[in-house]
């Protein structure tokens, strides 16, 4: 089973929105697919109680107070990771891990706590010794703005692969609205914007 860890210590980046969307992805290629929820919000078990009977399925997993064993036989797992986590919770997190998928929005905050997060997870074996892969994504760029191009200069320092850059759109909440993604949608638009995915799920791909 390959894992994939959407985590950062910065609240509201787009964790849940990328662990959906890469559990739907997986789902609709025909993968058996498990989305965890470390959060006690529980935003991503929301979303697959929208999900409707006729999608994609996989099942949800509620980790919120603890982490537990996943079922065999799953293809791919999906751990969408609160903010503001504890070292212990990160080093937990990243053991399970094959690869951590690290969002990060256009915003000076967001970049410093990026930095942030990106020091704790280096002070680790797994990737200080480059065990674990660690994958960038920007998120929801707005394209010809001054905050996407101060993104991409943050971005290019960042010393990790930087995979791919989302680009904002209301197609996002209001697929999450009704527990779809966009890989469960058809159209030259909706096709538009997820070829932003394309460079992650290639670069998870390539993992197994």
């Amino acid at each position: 089973m390959l894992t994939v860890l959407v985590a950062n210590i910065k609240g509201g980046c787009g964790k849940t929105t990328i662990a959906t969307h890469l559990a739907a992805a997986f789902a609709t290629a025909g993968q058996n697919t498990l989305l965890a929820d470390v959060d006690r919000q529980r935003s991503s078990l929301g979303w697959v109680d929208r999900r409707p009977a006729d999608a994609a399925p996989l099942t949800g997993l509620d980790w919120s107070k603890d982490l537990a064993t996943p079922p065999k036989g799953s293809g791919r797992l999906v751990i969408d990771a609160p903010a503001a986590l504890k070292t212990r919770q990160i080093e937990e997190l990243v053991k399970l891990a094959d690869v951590i998928v690290l969002p990060v929005l256009p915003s000076a905050f967001d970049e410093q706590a990026t930095r942030r997060f990106l020091d704790k997870l280096e002070e680790l074996k797994p990737i200080a010794r480059n065990k674990k892969a660690i994958a960038v994504v920007g998120n929801r760029l707005r394209a010809r703005t001054k905050s996407a191009d101060r993104l991409d200069e943050f971005l290019d320092g960042v010393g990790h692969k930087v995979v791919t850059r989302i680009r904002d759109t209301q197609l996002y909440p209001d697929t999450a609205a009704t527990g779809l993604s966009l890989f469960d949608l058809k159209g030259k638009r909706v096709g538009d914007y997820r070829s932003d995915w394309e460079p992650l799920l290639s670069y998870i791909a390539l993992l197994e």
